[in-house]
């Protein structure tokens, strides 16, 4: 599928373009009342993609149609975004029926490597990006002297691509909590299969940095567990000979949020969210591996909740000679402990993380910093923190950042 390049000249408000194949509108444009509205066809689904923006007479507006991305520019900014999979009903060559006149062009995406550091900013507690993008999701990392935060980034409040979510991976770090840097995307989406790249984990190997995450897939299809990996910690390469899904002892669509670690043991484990196929009680399968490259499933479990509610974003971290289970039922994070590796773990009588949705967390000096986001109108929202301590019976203590 080709990708194509509009462009629209608003000459006066309101206007309206539309093209139509078969009986059937294929791509939209209309303007009134200074909201712009774009609507995209596709093959897989009855209802086309919407993009929306503010605009005004004289303004000049661009549409990017790409196999796996739709970018929707006023004045050379990007406004709004959707994901689309299937085919494009529209095509280059294709006529517009009325309004002002429409140029199409071909287009190629640039790819060329994008600088370690985009962009800097002060304080990360209550930020967002802005212009209609949120903090989803986040994913602490400890890489030498700073703290880095994976992100899912959202659009839409998990409406984008029909209700898949379309979320990626964005990338801050830092190394006082103050000071931020915005690194280049870390996982993005790059083929239509793919409804959202769902939430993970970072571990170092030797000179090697690898992301684990499942990719979000539609019509209940498994979710396959893949993996994206970097020599310089900052541009991550999907590794598309690495991939595997559930067994049918779980539920494969559902499974997500792969947390993976070294045990003491020197082997790796994988927890991931799903549900029992036979129960259907929600779990944390366990999965290991020697050597990072093929994954067994464990006899059990790590957990199993007593109801039907999936443990999401599972986290693992190991302090002060103990060792703790965390992950959130229905977005309210809680957390267990045990004196032994992976197993024996107790949730203790006040188990809440009292860091707003789904948080994991990273070793910042002598405390647990977790991260996750407060919510705005829906999923995603801002950015927020939250420390903690333990006491002599390895309970958490919080306290502000």
């Amino acid at each position: 599928m080709e990708s194509i390049r509009i462009v629209y000249e608003i000459k006066a408000l309101p206007t309206y373009a539309v093209v139509c194949k078969d009986g059937r509108k294929t791509l939209e444009i209309q303007a009134f009342d200074g909201a712009l509205t774009v609507s995209v066809q596709y093959d897989c689904n009855r209802r086309p993609l919407e993009l929306n923006a503010e605009v005004g007479e004289g303004d000049r507006v661009e549409l990017i149609l790409l196999p796996h991305r739709i970018e929707l520019y006023v004045n050379g900014d990007l406004k709004d975004e959707e994901w689309p999979e299937g085919e494009r009903l529209f095509d280059l060559g294709d006529s517009f029926l009325a309004g002002d006149p429409v140029e199409c062009y071909p287009y190629e995406e640039d790819t060329a490597p994008q600088p370690n550091v985009l962009g800097t900013f002060e304080q990360a507690e209550g930020w967002r990006p802005g212009n209609g993008v949120f903090v989803g999701d986040c994913m602490p990392y400890r890489r030498d002297d700073e703290y880095h935060v994976l992100y899912l980034k959202d659009r839409h409040h998990h409406r984008s691509k029909w209700g898949l979510g379309a979320h990626q991976w964005e990338h801050l770090s830092t190394k006082d909590f103050k000071a931020w840097q915005i690194h280049p995307m870390a996982v993005p989406i790059t083929k239509p299969e793919e409804g959202s790249i769902c939430t993970g984990s970072w571990i170092r190997e030797g000179d090697r940095e690898y992301l684990y995450y499942t990719v979000r897939r539609s019509g209940g299809r498994p979710a396959p567990i893949c993996r994206s990996v970097s020599t310089d910690g900052y541009h991550f390469v999907k590794d598309e000979s690495f991939g595997f899904t559930v067994s049918e002892r779980y539920h494969g669509a559902s499974a997500r949020d792969p947390k993976v670690v070294r045990g003491e043991d020197g082997l790796y484990h994988m927890f991931l969210t799903t549900s029992l196929t036979e129960s259907g009680n929600g779990c944390l399968a366990h999965y290991v591996s020697p050597d990072l490259e093929t994954w067994e499933e464990a006899a059990e479990p790590i957990y199993v909740v007593p109801g039907s509610a999936q443990p999401e974003c599972p986290d693992y971290i190991a302090y002060g000679g103990r060792y703790y289970l965390i992950f959130s039922l229905y977005g309210r994070a809680r957390y267990m402990v045990s004196d032994k590796p992976f197993e024996g773990f107790v949730m203790p009588e006040h188990p809440e993380i009292p860091c707003a949705g789904v948080p994991k967390g990273a070793l910042w000096g002598d405390r647990i910093v977790f991260a996750g986001f407060k919510v705005i109108s829906g999923y995603a929202g801002t950015m927020t923190f939250k420390a903690a301590t333990a006491n002599e019976r390895g309970e958490l203590i919080f306290e502000e950042m």
